[in-house]
């Protein structure tokens, strides 16, 4: 699907400059940000990947048994890896000890999912029919399973909810987490599947037309469409320094203005497909070279 972007503001991927490049592998997908880490999962080999900020350096290669698939998520002293592959499942890694301390026969629904931690569970889609999956972390099991539209299959916590796409209901669904009660489905953009929390509100990148979908937490309305010209599957979308930053393969950065609700800058050229903001950067992955990038806030945003 071709990417048209946002002309009036697009400048060279090439003009950034990284002030880390870190091979992880094959390919390298889904980052993580915690307190003191920066995780990103690769094939060859299938592992995650553990990476110090302040040295930018591999301290930890935790080898999984297939794909990390549908995201990270990190909660209760774990990093959580739903697999794909031959026999899809949780695992659950200790983060002070960079080792696998679980595996849950507990399945992603597929690939380009989510997962998700709120202040007591950790919230996983399990399959295509809209079941959403509340695992307790002191017993590793399912405590609760929530009926969601059917085709939503990425979760997200913020501020008391979990907030799942259905990229095939164009809806974005709020949970309540302390109830599991399902509160709302509100209308998005076409294909909404990627999404992030901040500035008070809830982004979808919605992949049907490449617009970003703002939704008001308190409200649960959408209050701004942004036109960012980046259609098409995959991609990944984060929150950070007053601003919403997409990227997709072809458009590997866009940084909407949360103030603004519009796109202010775009970077055009090869790379990009999942990223987080963190530590005073963008880390970004090259997904096709299997690369981490590390670009410092500066480069990117005006403040």
């Amino acid at each position: 699907m071709p990417k048209p972007g946002v002309k009036e503001v697009q400048v060279p991927f090439a003009s950034l400059k990284p002030t880390a490049t870190i091979k992880v592998g094959g390919t390298a997908d889904w980052v993580l940000i915690t307190d003191d880490a920066v995780w990103v999962a690769s094939t060859k080999p299938y592992a995650v990947h553990r990476i110090d900020p302040a040295t930018n350096r591999i301290v930890a290669t935790v080898p999984v048994s297939g794909e990390a698939c549908s995201g990270l998520a990190s909660g209760f002293g774990s990093i959580w890896v739903p697999l794909c592959g031959k026999k899809p499942e949780l695992v659950r890694i200790d983060e002070a000890k960079n080792t696998i301390i679980a595996t849950l026969p507990i399945p992603p629904a597929g690939p380009e999912g989510g997962i998700t931690a709120s202040e007591d569970s950790v919230w996983l889609v399990t399959d295509k029919n809209g079941t959403l999956n509340r695992i307790d972390p002191s017993t590793n099991s399912v405590r609760q399973k929530i009926s969601i539209p059917p085709g939503s299959y990425n979760p997200i916590f913020s501020d008391g909810i979990v907030w799942i796409t259905g990229v095939e209901s164009g809806v974005l669904t709020a949970v309540d987490a302390i109830t599991g009660k399902v509160l709302e489905s509100v209308p998005v953009g076409p294909k909404p599947r990627f999404l992030t929390a901040g500035g008070g509100s809830v982004w979808t990148l919605n992949e049907g037309d490449g617009t970003v979908s703002r939704v008001d937490e308190k409200s649960r309305r959408v209050i701004a469409t942004i036109h960012a010209g980046i259609p098409g599957a995959g991609g990944d979308i984060g929150y950070g320094a007053d601003s919403v930053w997409a990227t997709v393969f072809d458009v590997p950065l866009t940084r909407v203005d949360a103030t603004m609700n519009e796109v202010a800058s775009q970077w055009i050229g090869n790379g990009g497909d999942s990223l987080r903001f963190g530590h005073g950067s963008i880390w970004l992955t090259d997904y096709k070279k299997g690369l981490l990038l590390r670009i410092p806030i500066q480069q990117v945003s005006p403040k």
